[in-house]
């Protein structure tokens, strides 16, 4: 394991700040999971996806002296990922989709949100829960994907969406019951 590695994100926070070259580990570490919550949000293109990440990655260069060391870094740099998804999409007209999940992180989801066992779920009961879960308002998606998918702790969570914790815990249980009943009103019973 190389000594870049072994640094924490607090040393390589402090290494950027004199050194911009030093930047490049932190993205390095952080641009696989930065990538793919910006895909599970945007349902963008690669290449669009990459565009969003090199903005993101800007931003979060800029405000390293803003940076607050109480919290996660991973915390920090997913909430300027949320903030600046946002604004793209308040630029553009838009709003961001999440049918470009894998089928394995649908099943995530539906299992969360139905207490069921993964190898119950066939292909046709996930893409009939995609519909469903596609139809939930982006502030369930997002926290059922933070929670299930990328599997965040709360703590995380509520530094990403700057809620509190009972907030957040509020807004899974009633996306999970959302989408439990899109799925009564739709007739899955795929269980």
């Amino acid at each position: 394991m190389s000594e870049e590695n072994v640094r924490s994100d607090a040393d390589l926070i402090e290494l950027s700040k004199k050194d911009p070259e030093m930047f490049g580990l932190l993205m390095e570490r952080y641009q696989g999971p930065l990538f793919h919550y910006i895909r599970r949000l945007t349902q963008l293109g690669s290449d669009d996806i990459q565009d969003l990440l090199q903005e993101v990655f800007i931003k979060i260069y800029q405000k390293l002296n803003e940076y607050d060391e109480e919290l996660k870094f991973s915390s920090w740099a997913y909430r300027i990922a949320h903030n600046h998804i946002i604004d793209h999409f308040r630029k553009v007209g838009a709003r961001p989709q999440t049918n470009s999940l894998e089928d394995y992180e649908w099943e995530k989801i539906i299992s969360a949100s139905v207490h069921i066992e993964k190898e119950i779920i066939n292909k046709d009961c996930v893409e009939k829960v995609k519909g469903c879960i596609e139809q939930l308002p982006l502030k369930y998606r997002e926290v059922l994907i933070l929670r299930f998918v990328q599997e965040l702790e709360y703590e995380e969570i509520m530094d990403i969406l700057k809620k509190p914790k009972g907030t957040v815990a509020t807004l899974i249980n009633r996306g999970k019951d959302l989408l439990v009943r899109n799925m009564k009103e739709q007739k899955i019973n795929c269980f």
